[in-house]
């Protein structure tokens, strides 16, 4: 995979790596870890609400 950044973005990792001593593909991985984390919570934090507030319907659901 390629990723294409502006000119401003680039400057703006490059600044942000550097703050945090890491190499502009360091933290551009990070970022993407970070993103996926976020939406894995963010995933199982519906599922375990949706499995809470609809218990009743879901078992229904399975017993018929």
């Amino acid at each position: 995979m390629t990723l294409r950044l502006s000119e401003e973005q680039t400057a703006r990792l490059r600044e942000a790596a550097a703050r945090d001593g890491l190499s502009m593909q360091a933290a551009a991985l990070k970022a993407v870890e970070d993103y996926i984390n976020r939406r894995t919570a963010t995933r199982d934090a519906l599922l375990a609400q949706i499995l809470t507030e609809d218990a009743e319907v879901l078992k229904r659901l399975a017993d018929s």
